[in-house]
């Protein structure tokens, strides 16, 4: 392989080596915020969920957060590879306006375009997702409390700087100013969450159809440059944000013994890079960065770096291009349109991989 790296835990590792990796050994599928990058994943999440997921049959738990939160949202709409393939369409030719005389769009216009996108992909299709028989999501928001319970030019940056320097103290204390809220849209059928929540303040509430579209645009609201929704329905006041905030790459306690009737099961993350950043404001802390026990039953997909340096401008497509670019759209489409059919190669190397069933490809996370 030379676009794909395997990473795996080492009860995920131990499960390689004695069974190799099957459709039906999947019991959960994270997706992390960040971005534009996500768009190098979505020709691998086509395959994933267009060809090979449906090989089996069990039940599968799908998390996101920000574009991971649309990323899955669309997987588990009818004929999910189209949906994908609609998804990569409209994200990589997004578009804002500058008002004169400014650098940049308002915060109010980027989350109407958010809001419109979010209607134009799922509109009346939200019961294709809460109604889904096997795949079953679960949106990571951030709700601020105290000064971030509501969202204004006053109390968020003094909220914000307050979460900064707490966070760098202790991740967990950081809870006292934002709490990881979770929308699952089976909660209903009794269905747990697919992680123990206990090393993060956490809250859970129903996705359903009159709060899907606010809590998908809550998951990407970043702080400064889309306002927080607030008061969603069927959970409390307040201000969320995007889930990144508190779940950046979701490294969360996926850590269980089986599904249920003695079947080992792993959580398959196709992610960007190799390391699993437990929160947005947790970037530049890289001893946050390495794997803990958490990720035991993981496998990361992740793109090597020697094979991104052969994308335009040597790195994965970002929120920095828009910046590069500045209002030549057209240029920046092409790059990112670019990086997306160069990504077909993750896509490739995985399912020759998994049909080789060589855990000799695979290294420990």
């Amino acid at each position: 392989m030379k676009a794909l790296q395997v990473f795996a835990g080492p009860r995920a590792l131990a499960h390689l080596h004695a069974h190799g990796l099957a459709p039906a050994h999947v019991r959960a599928i994270p997706a992390a915020a960040g971005g534009p990058k996500g768009l190098t994943l979505l020709p691998l999440d086509r395959f994933l969920f267009g060809e090979w997921l449906p090989k089996s049959a069990q039940p599968v738990d799908l998390l996101g957060a920000s574009i991971g939160a649309w990323r899955m949202a669309a997987a588990m709409l009818d004929q999910p590879a189209a949906a994908l393939a609609a998804l990569e369409h409209a994200y990589i030719r997004q578009d804002y306006d500058v008002p004169p005389g400014r650098k940049a769009p308002t915060r109010e216009h980027i989350s109407e375009r958010f809001a419109a996108g979010i209607h134009a992909m799922f509109g009346q299709r939200v019961p294709e997702v809460l109604g889904h028989p096997r795949y079953r999501l679960h949106v990571v928001t951030s709700r601020g409390r105290h000064i971030l319970h509501r969202d204004n030019r006053l109390r968020s940056p003094l909220g914000y700087a307050g979460a900064f320097f707490t966070n760098i103290a202790s991740r967990k204390a950081m809870g006292a100013w934002l709490e990881r809220a979770v929308f699952s849209s089976h909660l209903a059928t009794g269905a747990g969450l697919p992680f123990a929540a206990s090393d993060y303040r956490t809250r859970r509430y129903a996705l359903s159809a009159a709060n899907f579209a606010p809590v998908v645009q809550a998951s990407c609201s970043i702080p400064f440059v889309l306002n927080a929704v607030h008061d969603i329905p069927g959970a409390p006041p307040g201000a969320y944000w995007d889930g990144g905030i508190t779940d950046y790459h979701l490294h969360l306690d996926y850590r269980a013994g089986s599904d249920g009737a003695g079947s080992p099961t792993v959580v398959l993350y196709p992610h960007f890079q190799r390391a699993v950043v437990p929160g947005w404001l947790d970037k530049s802390l890289k001893w946050r960065h390495r794997s803990t026990h958490f990720l035991d039953d993981v496998i990361v997909l992740a793109p090597n770096p020697e094979w991104v340096a052969t994308l335009p401008n040597q790195k994965l497509p970002d929120r920095t291009d828009f910046v590069r670019y500045g209002r030549d759209l057209s240029a920046r489409v092409k790059a990112w349109s670019t990086a997306v059919a160069e990504s077909q190669r993750l896509r490739d190397e995985f399912a020759a991989w998994v049909e080789s069933g060589d855990p000799a490809l695979v290294s420990a996370l």
